[in-house]
């Protein structure tokens, strides 16, 4: 069940006893959001979107981060807020993460706002114990790359003429690139609205905040686009 509310799932039992705290709503955002570019898929990042919006309606705390608890969860001496990444991202760096990838994705500035902030909210964290702050460094240097926009728009009855270009693209090492894929102006995918095909043939759009360099069709001009 992936509806965005994994508080009331839980409660229905479709997911398990425990309310959801912050860290399952970081890190099922992200795998929403490298799902929907790995299919070209509008749902998951349409779900990806519900979870960052829940996400800031019931977990975000008066500096512009988040708490791991819910404002409507089991009241504790004190509201926990773990802001170290060790093994595995913090909460608050996961729906970093996602914020800034969903806002590449949609063009969002509200989002892209809601992870800078973010962001400040850890920066003491990182400035202190860096090794404590692995996964919050990449998502700033992601925020301060662009991330990078990449939109491959090709005929959908064909979709492996375009491969090649894809899997370029997915091999850009550029900080936290995000990649839209499938037929021009594809409803719910907005980095492919306006892309069309330049002469019937895949084409890739390399942008920042939505704003395109001319359109590439062979994987040599889309390396350059790229570097």
């Amino acid at each position: 069940m992936v509806d965005g509310r994994l508080r009331r799932a839980s409660r229905q039992g479709a997911v398990g006893s425990a309310a959801g705290v912050l860290d399952d709503y970081g890190n099922l955002a992200e795998g929403l959001i490298a799902l929907h570019q790995a299919t070209g898929e509008p749902r998951w990042l349409e779900a990806a979107g519900r979870l960052v919006d829940t996400s800031r309606a019931h977990f975000s705390a008066h500096d512009g981060g988040f708490h791991d608890t819910a404002d409507d969860a089991e009241a504790l001496f004190t509201r926990p807020r773990g802001q170290g990444d060790n093994a595995e991202p913090a909460g608050q760096s996961s729906i970093a993460g996602a914020l800034l990838a969903y806002a590449a994705l949609t063009g969002s500035a509200e989002h892209r706002a809601a992870a800078e902030s973010t962001l400040a909210a850890s920066g003491l964290v990182a400035m202190r114990d860096p090794r404590f702050a692995g996964w919050t460094l990449a998502v700033a240097e992601a925020a301060v790359a662009g991330p990078l926009q990449v939109a491959v728009a090709h005929d959908p009855a064909q979709p492996g003429a375009a491969r090649a270009l894809v899997d370029r693209a997915r091999r850009s090492l550029s900080p936290g690139l995000v990649l839209a894929h499938g037929a021009p102006d594809t409803p719910g995918i907005p980095l492919l609205e306006g892309r069309p095909l330049v002469g019937g043939r895949p084409t890739a759009y390399v942008c920042r905040g939505f704003v395109c360099d001319a359109p590439v069709t062979d994987l040599a001009a889309l390396e350059a686009a790229l570097a």
